[in-house]
């Protein structure tokens, strides 16, 4: 069937993209409100402070299950990638790794309060499981990528697909908000006067349907992918040869990249940073929920504000990219997530910015429903803040490569790069698991974010290149100064 000419009226997007990319965006619009709705904001801290009970035990209980998941990831994603590529076709693999994921989410209904359904051990497991999954699933839909939209035309679908995945969680946050948390508070005008559903908000079903949510959502997003996105034709190779064959291509990628020092040495720096990076991200919620005591609808508020201004950090970082090249702007930006984060550790209810706060003797700062003490307020304007540099940093972290890798070598240092941003993600939950065990305080446990975070920075600072396309450091790919 030959492509219809466009309308004149239509919009550049869809003028540039056919309905396979924008089938290929449409799954990440289902995937990525797991994250939000699920790790981040509403489940996971409804985990620490209702199912465990204790915030601080909480905390070091996921961060042990994320470690586990962080342990298998790093030892199987990377073969998978490279196993699938060998067998070539991508959609069975993908279609069988959200079958998986989609009991997972539905079973976490009955992760009742104060352990009465689903033991702690068996939903860190879940957990754990859907986090692996999850990262599989990343995996196989950028392998589709090229196929769905076109060398062409992959970047602009790409942007469609983080598009999609932004708008997604935020119509979910405000979908869970109306029908559920508000309607909580007594509801009224537009809102229901009751949960939706006929849910009971004292057994916690306003959180425990999240992740239900979660799972319609992405099964809605995986059917216009299997059914629009074309796939790589089949190679006829089995599993356990793709396998063999993948170890081999894993071999010789690392071998190809001996000898170019400074983007060996970014790799290095990106595993660091960006484990500090995915840390703030797993812990806020959890820090939040539990240090000030947030409940469903404020982790929803809480959420929303925070990815309007994650979408800021984007465009952020394409300015600073172009403004100072991208190892500055990385510096800088890394820079803003270690100064927000530590202030926003300095937040509790009895401390403002780190100074003494006594509730009692101050009077609320507005009259509304919810965040209305001087700590709650400036967590979130640190977080906001803390919003707008994590995603600008895990923006111009891609940039930054293709400034120090060697024009020739472009494809095997994206393959690292890949294996570079999951090597690790095992570091950071460990290290806020044995931090937040051993002291005995949630704060406490988040400070080696800061110090990966830093060190990160540090081995950033000894690569050369990355400025800015006129100056000569940076003119092209793989040239050095």
């Amino acid at each position: 069937m030959t492509e219809q000419p466009i309308a004149p009226f239509e919009s550049p997007v869809a003028a540039r993209l056919g309905g396979a990319a924008w089938a290929w965006a449409a799954f990440q619009g289902g995937r990525d409100p797991y994250i939000i709705l699920v790790t981040i904001y509403i489940f996971v801290p409804y985990l620490a402070t209702s199912v465990i009970g204790d915030p601080v035990h909480g905390q070091a209980a996921v961060a042990g299950g994320a470690k586990y998941a962080g342990w298998i990831v790093a030892l199987t994603a990377p073969l998978l990638g490279a196993a699938v590529d060998r067998m070539g076709a991508r959609k069975p693999w993908l279609a069988g790794v959200v079958a998986l994921m989609l009991p997972l989410l539905i079973a976490l209904w009955w992760a009742k309060p104060a352990g009465a359904g689903l033991g702690i051990g068996t939903i860190i497991a879940i957990l754990a499981a859907l986090s692996v999954l999850f990262a599989y699933t990343e995996t196989l839909h950028n392998a589709l990528l090229v196929p769905a939209a076109g060398m062409a035309r992959a970047g602009s679908a790409s942007g469609l697909g983080l598009a999609f995945g932004n708008f997604m969680s935020v119509a979910a946050l405000v979908f869970v908000l109306w029908a559920f948390a508000l309607p909580a508070k007594g509801g009224g005008g537009l809102v229901p006067t009751a949960p939706l559903f006929g849910l009971d908000v004292a057994a916690h079903e306003q959180d425990r349907i999240v992740p239900v949510i979660a799972a319609v959502m992405l099964a809605l997003g995986t059917l216009p992918l299997l059914f629009r996105v074309p796939d790589v034709a089949a190679t006829g190779i089995g599993f356990a040869r793709a396998l063999r064959l993948a170890v081999t291509d894993l071999k010789t990628l690392v071998m190809e990249a001996r000898g170019y020092r400074d983007a060996l040495t970014y790799l290095a720096a990106l595993m660091l940073f960006t484990d500090g990076l995915t840390g703030i991200l797993l812990f806020s919620g959890v820090y939040a929920a539990g240090t000030m005591g947030w409940h469903t609808l404020e982790l929803l508020v809480y959420g929303m504000v925070l990815c309007v201004f994650a979408v800021a950090g984007g465009l952020l970082a394409g300015w600073l990219d172009g403004r100072v090249g991208p190892k500055r702007a990385l510096q800088i930006e890394i820079t803003g997530v270690i100064v927000s984060f530590l202030l926003l550790l300095g937040n509790t209810p009895s401390l403002l910015l780190y100074r003494s706060y006594d509730p009692a003797a101050h009077p609320p700062i507005w009259s509304g429903p919810i965040f209305r003490t001087a700590p709650e307020l400036a967590l979130i304007g640190c977080a906001m803040l803390a919003a707008v540099t994590v995603t600008a940093a895990y923006s111009s972290r891609r940039t930054m490569l293709t400034r120090v890798a060697p024009a020739d070598k472009i494809g095997v240092f994206f393959g690292l790069f890949v294996i570079a941003g999951t090597a690790t993600m095992w570091l950071g939950p460990l290290l806020v698991q044995v931090t937040t065990a051993t002291t005995g305080s949630q704060r406490a446990g988040l400070l080696p974010i800061v110090g990966l975070l830093v060190a990160g920075l540090i081995v950033l600072g000894l690569v050369k290149g990355g400025g800015r396309i006129a100056d000569p450091a940076g003119a092209a790919p793989g040239h050095r100064p």
